[in-house]
């Protein structure tokens, strides 16, 4: 079977995470509707620094797809 390493990584992140909170499911959710809406760092969450000064997730403006006509 392959190993694909970003599902490894992300495995490893969910049962820090789960393991952090007892695996209380409803625990684990309360935390995320804490920090909704907030943007922190890969390096912040593996830190267990989520909290510490987080900012808030603003999207950048992007001009709009062009869109082709279909040539017949």
């Amino acid at each position: 079977m392959f190993n694909d390493p970003i599902v490894a990584e992300v495995r490893r992140v969910r049962d820090e995470l789960a393991r952090k909170f007892n695996y209380d499911v409803h625990a684990i959710c309360e935390d995320l509707r804490k920090r909704q809406g907030q943007t922190v760092t890969g390096d912040e969450l593996r830190a267990g620094l989520a909290g510490v000064s987080p900012t808030t997730y603003t999207p950048q403006e992007t001009e709009p797809a062009q869109v082709r006509e279909r040539k017949e």
